[in-house]
């Protein structure tokens, strides 16, 4: 068939597909009990080699390129296969999509409406371009070490704040009809050798080896997956490092026993692409689905036909193999797959094969370069809102901001202009500086997605001003901001914008917690030339600002990474249509020393296999835990910190009330178990209102929080002074008094008994505190627990 009649039917088949399957049936998703029948009589259908390309990638299928990963059509019982797609912030290796937020800011937003409405944005393009799986959301790393790679793309250090968001998350994603990943799974907090290595003398040197205590596991690290699987994630990734020992696609202690057994995921086990070391461990640890397959990178895959053997010799039962494979297939059903669902958008695979080879592609005949079916719809608006909402004010001297009558402005900053390399961002792995001119509004990896439109904040900047009948002058190179070469400014400008940036990408960690391109210098030498500066920076979590307590410096905004609308946004702030309700998600410390571990480095010479161990003997005592556990050590600005244009107060008064009294040690397991854990765990026990005013002259949102102690005394050591335990954002008009009630469940109060496997309740008094972030307590409350 020649290129054009190619390209005319898939743009037919797109149409066709956008028309007839793009809506989610209204009635999924259906009980997981109902979904597992009907995945279990599906696969009763199916001979061993067919139940084996359900969990093996690509398996019997050799065009899989429009997905990063697929399980293969087994047409005779009409199952048209599976199609995975990056990522967790919008749709990777694609045109006619959008770029949404990262999960950073979406945590900075601290809005569960946000979360959700992202989630379900996501999920809609997802399915309008077939595919059946999202990867993502992430909430591994968590951001143990500042500097790690991929921290963007999840929810920050804290597990209840990270644990909300999963859970918004999916429920948007899964709301229509796409198939939530919860990753990475589990104690991937860092890439430098988050993957075995080879040395000079050929042996391999084993991933790093994270090494975390049960109780750490529970209360830290596996939190937020608990919450991912109570939401009804249709499956969750293990990673690609090791975990106490094992690898963490092959550990049935974290697999098994934890996931499927005590927390009753009832879904699949997914690999990270490559992850996977052996066929017989792997699936007897609990591993469901290999990724990618025979389209592995390195040649070895370990299931397809080592795993039909392994059935055949008896290594791997049977009974093993259906249920790996009814695991796979139960969210299919659960989510009405099997009801309609689109099919791959081909241009995403001319796309990712220009992203290989340029236009000369050598697959160009099987993978045409189609034109893209755009699935953005009006999900720019959520963009610009969301980025808005993620904007952490951290300081404005003297009012600066909003800015008002003010008609001189000056632009500076590489991060300003549109990106010079184009669309896309694709050095993987081996960059950490990232793009030196243009605006950064996603981070690199597999988790970066292409730009199909983009807003700068010099596009959006300059239209605002135009609008003032102002003037603005420029500067873009950071070299000449820092060096002080102002030559081309004159007049003074009123006020001047600058922006920085830190780029951050999976496969190598940050070299440090700095903004790069000479950002200090830029900031120092801006100060000097303008008493009126205001820095806004974009960056992928933790930074440091040694330039904070510039008298100069009037204002600093962190705006994260935002998405497409990222100029829209910073200007909707800047100018005061939309004040910066962000609050932080995580600490930023004075020095890099400050903030906690160390990543682990060991020379590249090393020859011991085991050598990579990373011993997390800080256990829960991490961010804002770790500077209340060092009160020697103060941070710049603290979790939960962001200012706001209007000011507010809150009421003293805290009211505690035990719903249930008196509590029962342990939850009781004859009430069952259910995905997430036992059902218990998730009834609320207690409440805690208290009142929030806007003290000032114009209305804004406040975000109050909950933060609980369990007493030292009952509870093991290494039980932190306090960990969030609610937090709600409340839109308050001017001299506006709200009450506000945070519900908490039977598992907020508990600790994880190492000994007794079980989440108890102490004895003894717990106490409860409010305010506006971890270091502003406004109100106290404490509880005597009766046992």
């Amino acid at each position: 068939m020649h290129n054009l009649a190619i390209q005319k039917l898939a743009l037919f088949i797109t149409t066709l597909h956008s028309v007839l399957g793009a809506d989610a049936p209204s009635k999924f998703p259906i009980p997981w009990d109902e979904a597992v029948v009907k995945a279990k009589t599906f696969v009763a259908q199916l001979n061993t080699s067919e139940k084996v390309g359900l969990v093996t990638g690509s398996y019997g299928s050799s065009r899989t390129l429009p997905c990063v990963g697929s399980i293969a059509a087994i047409e005779r019982v009409g199952f048209n296969g599976l199609c995975l797609s990056d990522g967790p912030a919008g749709l990777g290796r694609s045109d006619g999509v959008s770029v949404f937020a990262s999960g950073i800011t979406v945590a900075a937003t601290w809005d569960r409406r946000l979360m959700y409405e992202r989630g379900r944005a996501i999920g809609e393009e997802f399915r309008a371009k077939g595919a059946h799986i999202h990867l993502g959301p992430s909430c591994g790393p968590m951001g143990r070490h500042g500097r790690g790679g991929r921290n963007w793309e999840s929810f920050g250090p804290d597990p209840y704040l990270a644990g909300i968001a999963m859970n918004e998350t999916i429920f948007g994603v899964q709301s229509v009809g796409v198939q939530a990943t919860a990753k990475h799974y589990l104690g991937n907090e860092q890439e430098t050798q988050r993957v075995a290595t080879t040395a000079p003398d050929g042996s391999v040197i084993d991933a790093i080896s994270a090494n975390i205590d049960d109780r750490t596991l529970h209360e830290l690290y596996i939190w937020p997956f608990a919450d991912a699987i109570h939401a009804g994630t249709a499956s969750v990734m293990c990673a690609y490092n090791r975990i106490n020992g094992n690898y963490s696609c092959a550990d049935s202690d974290t697999l098994t026993t934890i996931l499927k057994d005590e927390l009753a995921f009832p879904g699949y086990v997914m690999s990270d692409w490559d992850a996977t070391k052996s066929t017989v461990g792997t699936a007897n640890a609990g591993l469901d689905m290999e990724m990618p397959g025979n389209q592995t990178i390195s040649g070895t895959y370990y299931f397809g036909d080592s795993l039909i053997g392994a059935v055949e010799a008896g290594t791997v039962t049977l009974d093993r193999l259906d249920d790996m494979a009814t695991r796979v297939m139960t969210p299919y059903f659960r989510l009405g797959q099997d009801d309609g669902f689109p099919t791959p958008d081909p241009s995403s695979g001319g796309v990712f094969l220009t992203y290989i080879y340029g236009h000369e592609s050598p697959l160009a005949g099987i993978y045409p370069a189609v034109p893209a079916l755009d699935v953005r719809g009006d999900h720019a608006q959520g963009i610009r809102e969301l980025g808005a909402a993620g904007t952490v004010l951290l300081k404005n001297l003297n009012g600066i901001l909003p800015l008002r009558n003010k008609t001189s402005f000056g632009l500076f900053g590489n991060d300003l202009p549109d990106p010079a390399l184009g669309s896309a961002y694709l050095v993987y792995g081996d960059d950490a500086t990232g793009n030196e001119m243009g605006t950064l509004n996603i981070g690199g990896g597999s988790g970066t997605v292409r730009h199909t439109s983009l807003v700068s904040p010099l596009e959006a900047i300059r239209k605002k001003v135009q609008s003032l009948d102002g003037r603005m002058q420029w500067l873009f190179d950071n070299n000449e901001i820092a060096d002080g070469r102002f030559r081309s400014i004159y007049p003074v400008p009123e006020v001047c914008l600058l922006f920085l940036k830190a780029f951050a990408t999976e496969g190598i960690d940050r070299p440090d917690l700095d903004f790069q391109w000479n950002a200090t210098r830029a900031v120092e030498s801006t100060a000097r030339l303008c008493p009126d500066t205001v820095v806004i920076t974009h960056g992928p979590g933790v930074v440091l600002m040694p330039w904070a307590n510039n008298e100069n410096v009037t204002a600093i905004l962190a705006a994260h990474y935002p998405g497409e609308e990222t100029g829209n946004s910073i200007t909707d702030v800047l100018w005061g249509s939309v004040e910066p309700s962000g609050r932080l998600p995580y600490s930023i410390p004075r020095t890099a020393a400050d903030y906690g571990p160390p990543i682990v480095e060991l020379p590249s010479n090393v020859t011991d296999s085991n050598a990579w161990q990373s011993n997390f003997v800080e256990g829960q005592l991490i961010d804002y835990r770790h500077f209340d556990a060092n009160n020697d050590i103060t941070p710049l600005y603290e979790f939960g910190f962001g200012l706001s244009y209007t000011t507010f107060k809150m009421g003293h008064n805290l009211t505690v009330e035990v719903v249930k009294s008196p509590l029962d040690p342990k939850a009781d397991k004859r009430h069952g178990i259910a995905p997430g854990g036992l059902v218990d765990l998730w009834s609320i026990t207690t409440t805690a209102t208290i009142d929030v005013t806007n003290t000032g002259s114009r209305s804004g949102f406040a975000v109050p929080q909950l933060y609980v102690s369990l007493p030292q005394e009952t509870t093991p050591r290494g039980t932190p002074l306090k960990v969030l335990r609610g937090f709600e954002k409340v839109h308050l008009a001017a001299g506006e008094t709200q009450t506000i009630t945070f519900s908490l469940k039977r598992r907020d109060l508990s600790y994880w008994d190492v000994n007794e496997k079980s989440w108890i309740i102490p004895d003894g008094t717990i106490g409860f505190a409010a305010g506006f972030s971890s270091k502003d307590l406004r109100a106290k409350a404490e509880v005597a627990v009766l046992l």
